[in-house]
């Protein structure tokens, strides 16, 4: 059973990640979590400081900040991801919501095969805040591409490399499922109480929403296909999925 790591100050728990982001964040009991889209992505920096304008608007500090979702202009290689993630950890760690390398912060980021952005964006960020209801249970579920993390290397431990034939495809999707699940899971969470659930991938979907998705009930709430690309050359698909207390855009 995964042991969750607390972050007090954001009133959420999240599931111990890698260095650059957590695998999910579930609000404390009392509270909520919003998940707030940007209208249009918003470079990083732009991005960070309008998250701080809206949580100061709502009366939350930057520690609420408990999930984002970025867009990059392409997927990196192996050490371009590393580097990345050092810059990316680095505004992070100027919010204090770092500590002793651990990151609670939940986190997608791919990589749109239509009209990227020039520089990594943000598109959509999520905070907790005190519950309006006795509903509770909210989470966020960090994106998984087929590929193991903290491993070192995602091409060595990635599912059927190279292969997008649509048997190929559905092992990925099938591994993918899984560890949504698993992280579902250690949030004390499922496909029932989810609200929404994204896919990204730049290749066909039909066999895998009928072989898969559906059928695992990971689209009872439907389901939002980016036409888009994980992070790191040579991965080809990538989920993420939410159960969240309100959807607002800004």
């Amino acid at each position: 059973m995964t042991e969750l790591g607390s972050f007090g100050a954001g009133a959420y728990e999240f599931i111990p990640g890698v260095y650059q982001y957590s695998a999910g964040v579930k609000a404390n009991d009392g509270f909520e979590i919003v998940r707030v889209r940007f209208h249009r992505p918003l470079t990083l920096s732009d991005g960070f400081s309008a998250a701080a304008d809206h949580l100061k608007l709502v009366d939350r500090g930057v520690e609420a900040f408990c999930a984002c979702e970025l867009r990059s202009p392409a997927p990196f290689t192996e050490q371009g991801f590393t580097d990345f993630n050092k810059e990316y950890v680095g505004w992070l760690d100027k919010w204090g919501l770092t500590k002793d390398g651990k990151n609670p912060v939940a986190r997608t980021n791919v990589c749109p095969e239509v009209d990227p952005p020039k520089k990594v964006s943000m598109y959509a960020f999520s905070y907790t805040r005190p519950a309006k209801s006795r509903k509770g249970g909210s989470f966020v579920v960090a994106g998984s591409g087929e590929a193991p993390e903290g491993k070192g290397s995602y091409k060595d431990f990635a599912i059927r490399p190279g292969d997008q034939s649509t048997e190929g495809m559905l092992e990925k999707c099938r591994w993918v499922l899984g560890e949504m699940e698993r992280r579902m899971s250690a949030l004390g969470a499922g496909w029932a109480t989810a609200t929404g659930a994204h896919v990204y991938t730049a290749y066909e979907l039909h066999a895998l929403m009928k072989g898969e998705i559906a059928p695992r009930g990971a689209a009872a709430s439907g389901l939002s296909w980016h036409f888009s690309r994980p992070p790191v050359q040579g991965l080809d698909y990538e989920m993420d999925v939410r159960g969240v207390s309100a959807e607002l855009v800004i």
